[in-house]
């Protein structure tokens, strides 16, 4: 058992060696001389990840450096961003007095359902359209210094305008029993100038608002 061992043992390293003879004596020298594969790669050749790699040399030695013409770039739009953000918060803080004249016109106007005279309900409701143009000539100063972004902030007052066409709408049709034109109402809030006007679509919106308003007036008359 041990002779066959041997004889294989032999012959194996026999077809790896020059040496009709071999020894081990004349293999083991080789082998002990060649590195493993396991050796070479942890010492010559350490095996990193992409991923691994990054987070070793904290992403700064492979990564391109930023031009000084891209910062400028971002520096130009972080400016543009908060003198848009302060614009708006001007623009909002003159829709909210928008907002409370138009209530108070509205809580005026209700009074024309209890059957209320007429004349008196238009007289306090009446007061607040001197109020509602000053205010509109404020919005306008603030836009203007803004040329040509109209529509970029409209979204901002949209509504808002909506509601006080539909309040005027209705107070013209309680005074004169016709349809309030769009140039009626421009020439009501003063916003008669062709960079910041009524936007034909807030008008016939609002006019439709209005005719809810008539609806109710006649049902409860």
């Amino acid at each position: 058992m041990k002779s066959a061992l041997r004889n294989a043992y032999y012959f194996t390293l026999s077809r790896y060696s020059l040496n009709p003879n071999p020894s081990l004596l004349h293999i083991v020298p080789f082998i002990s001389t060649f590195p493993s594969l396991p050796s070479v790669l942890s010492r010559n050749h350490p095996f990193r990840s992409p991923l691994c790699a990054t987070l070793m040399t904290g992403g700064d030695s492979d990564s391109p450096q930023t031009s000084p013409s891209l910062e400028k770039q971002f520096e130009k739009f972080r400016v543009q961003l908060e003198d848009s953000g302060s614009l708006r918060e001007r623009i909002r803080a003159v829709v909210l007095e928008i907002e409370s004249a138009t209530r108070l016109m509205q809580a005026s106007l209700l009074l024309v359902h209890q059957s209320k005279p007429i004349p008196e309900v238009l007289q306090k409701a009446n007061s607040q359209i001197n109020v509602l143009k000053d205010l509109y000539n404020k919005l306008a100063e603030v836009v203007r210094e803004c040329p040509g972004q109209y529509y970029r902030y409209h979204g901002d007052w949209r509504s808002e305008t909506q509601m006080v066409v539909s309040l005027l709408a209705f107070m013209h049709w309680l005074e004169t029993g016709n349809l309030l034109m769009h140039t009626e109402a421009e020439e009501k809030l003063g916003l008669n100038n062709s960079d910041f006007a009524l936007d034909l679509e807030d008008y016939l919106v609002g006019v439709c608002f209005m005719s809810n308003e008539m609806m109710f007036n006649e049902t409860a008359s």
